[in-house]
């Protein structure tokens, strides 16, 4: 193709003129609000002077020159349409943001402007003015105002793109052609970083429709589009939708490769400020396909309101959900024990917020370890609790396997020293956080917390005190710290490779607010002495949801069978003291409770004179570090316990070392 010079001046031209309208738009949209709107009112001005210019043209037939009369005319239109248009907000819109709703709003005002000015274009009759200009000026108003706006939108958003890279922006369909679709259409449109192509719905009335320019499609088309349209992300825009139905929508789209996203919030929205990084991942019910526990609202208020209730280990991950569904609850005070003074000041500030805009409850953040038996006292001397949530504990279980001693001294001791107060001072209720780590363990921590449930029950079967102990043993945690989600999403975006340490390890899961409900509801039913579990459904292999999240991101998994794929999971082993699978039973003779999802366990448990004194035995050694009559004291008082051959204790294998290198 040849390209003559007089074609090449006309495009750099053209190139000269564009890049000097991008930088004018630029400098506009740099101006302060103040200066943006009196250029708004300008426009105004001129429109109502060009308009009335105009109808009189055309009524008369002729070009008119501005006399008296005209002027008058004019200054009739630009006295109503600045206090109108004020008064409908239309100098508060924000022209990149601007579009159908805002022209529904200008056809209102500019209405009112109508009516107004005929009438009054027919009552005082001014000379040399015809009436029907009353009617002509108004209607070209309307379509003068309106094509501004739509012109200043296109200008500071289609025109400020970067028109030689619109062609790679991710391409979306968003699922769902309601009001939450509309709006993010909307919304992304004033995006420079995403491209929506289209809708689906599965509403076969809307397809082959066109919504907001954009042509809405039937789910079964979903294949089809992809191929055509080359689009890269479906996002959910189905606030409404049932889980189960919701669980079916991302099972189908999973088979295409991908990235599904879901709703921002509608203020975002609103306020036309989304981006691709505020399009949020799927949560974790969706990742999981299960549905959420619901909780019995009267079990929840039952237990805290107007007490005085204590978290330990209130800045963690359940403790903090247990502050924050608490005080929705109104206790007289709630009393935040926390060793972690970052995570302290982080749930205390939190609670200060919800507290001043919802109630009243006394918020007293101590900072404090449950192995300081005084510093414990002074606190339950001083505010008297009627009620204890115990969730402080060392819960990793590989820094707990390399710190032996002091994971028993925190999880058993800790509990003890709490415990034996609560009895002293006569507290109503304490309840333990289990995990169902603490059936058949494996590792340190499943058996220094099964033994905490045990002195519980053995000290509440030994005379039957005022305090009533439950223990509350639910699954994995996701979104706690140490969960598998939220270190798969963080590998899959660093491009992986996804790890895990076997592929066929399986375990329960849980959201924390379901958690903490739980414990709450469990603590409300409680005789003393018990240990209760939830019904989880069936455990989740860790390996398909790794793979799910893979799919869902819109990547392929690198395989044997699929070499050329994005992400590739890798086996690491597993770590000591790991299980394939978890159990929440010891046994298999689980009762019911009020709660249709809480069953009760029937656990042994060995009393209290054989269990103390094997406890003081425990304490002597861990203050001599003494792993290994540790690790045998526990499998003695723990029959369940099977721990690793391997021992893993940090100061213990660096001890045996230098007496080696002697």
């Amino acid at each position: 193709m040849i390209i003559k010079k007089n074609d090449t001046q006309i495009v750099s031209v053209n190139m000269y003129l564009i890049d000097h309208v991008k930088m004018l738009m630029r400098s506009l949209l740099s101006m302060p609000r103040f200066a943006k709107q009196i250029i708004v009112i300008l426009l105004d001005v001129s429109l109502c002077i060009f308009t009335t210019w105009i109808s009189l043209c055309l009524r008369i037939g002729e070009i008119v020159n501005f006399t008296e009369s005209e002027l008058l005319a004019v200054l009739l239109s630009i006295l109503l349409v600045i206090p109108i248009f004020k008064t409908f907000g239309l100098y508060k819109e924000l022209f990149r943001y601007s579009g159908w709703p805002t022209m529904f709003v200008i056809f209102k005002a500019v209405t009112v402007y109508g009516i107004l000015y005929s009438s009054i274009i027919l009552a005082i009759q001014i000379d040399g003015i015809p009436r029907t200009v009353g009617v002509i000026q108004p209607l070209l108003f309307l379509l003068s105002v309106g094509a501004s706006r739509f012109i200043a939108r296109y200008l500071l958003t289609g025109l400020n793109k970067d028109n030689t890279s619109t062609g790679t922006l991710p391409k979306a369909l968003i699922y769902g052609a309601g009001s939450a679709g509309r709006q993010l259409v909307s919304a992304l449109d004033n995006s420079h970083e995403m491209s929506v192509v289209g809708f689906l719905d599965d509403d076969i009335r809307l397809n082959g429709h066109v919504l907001n320019g954009k042509a809405i499609f039937s789910p079964d088309d979903l294949p089809i589009i992809i191929d055509l349209k080359g689009v890269t992300h479906v996002l959910l825009a189905i606030p409404s939708a049932s889980r189960c139905r919701r669980n079916e929508i991302i099972k189908n789209i999973s088979k295409y490769h991908v990235a599904v996203r879901t709703l921002p919030s509608v203020t975002d929205l609103a306020e036309g400020r989304v981006t691709i990084s505020d399009l949020c991942d799927l949560d974790v019910d969706d990742l999981l396909g299960r549905d959420t526990v619901l909780p019995n609202h009267l079990l929840l208020s039952k237990i805290s309101k107007s007490k005085i209730v204590l978290v330990t280990g209130a800045g963690g991950s359940i403790g903090s959900e247990l502050c924050r569904q608490i005080i929705k609850f109104s206790p007289k005070i709630i009393l935040l024990v926390e060793i972690c003074e970052y995570f302290l000041y982080l749930i205390n500030s939190e609670l200060e917020i919800y507290n001043d805009k919802c109630n009243k409850t006394e918020i007293i953040p101590l900072l404090a370890s449950v192995q300081d038996e005084e510093r414990i006292r002074e606190i339950i001397d001083i505010w008297k609790p009627d009620i204890i949530y115990h969730a402080a504990a060392y819960k990793h279980v590989p820094l707990v396997e390399q710190n032996i001693a002091e994971g028993v001294k925190n999880n058993v001791f800790g509990t003890l020293n709490i415990a034996k107060l609560a009895i002293e001072y006569s507290v109503h209720e304490f309840i333990l956080i289990s995990t169902d780590k603490a059936v058949r363990p494996t590792n340190v921590m499943g058996a220094s917390k099964r033994l905490s449930e045990m002195c519980l029950q053995a000290l509440f079967d030994k005379d039957k005190s005022k305090t009533k102990f439950s223990m509350v043993r639910f699954g994995n945690v996701l979104d706690s710290s140490g969960s598998v989600i939220p270190k798969f999403r963080k590998q899959i975006r660093e491009g992986g490779p996804v790890t895990l340490t076997h592929s066929e390890i399986t375990r329960y899961f849980m959201t924390i607010p379901e958690a903490a409900q739980l414990v709450i509801q469990a603590g409300a039913m409680s005789k003393g002495g018990d240990v209760f579990v939830l019904d989880m459904g069936e455990p989740v292999k860790i390996f398909d949801l790794a793979k799910k999240m893979i799919e869902l991101s819109g990547l392929k998994l690198r395989d044997a069978s699929n070499p050329d794929g994005d992400i590739e999971i890798v086996i690491t082993g597993l770590r000591p003291g790991e299980k394939l699978y978890e159990e929440l039973l010891l046994g298999d003779n689980p009762q019911p409770t009020l709660h249709s999802k809480i069953y009760k366990a029937q656990d042994h448990f060995i009393n209290w004179s054989a269990l103390e004194t094997n406890l003081n035995v425990l304490d002597i050694l861990i203050k001599h570090n003494n792993v290994e009559v540790i690790l045998a004291i526990l499998r003695k008082l723990v029959p369940e316990f099977t721990p690793d051959l391997m021992l893993s204790d940090i100061i213990f294998t660096k001890q045996v070392r230098l007496i080696e290198n002697i």
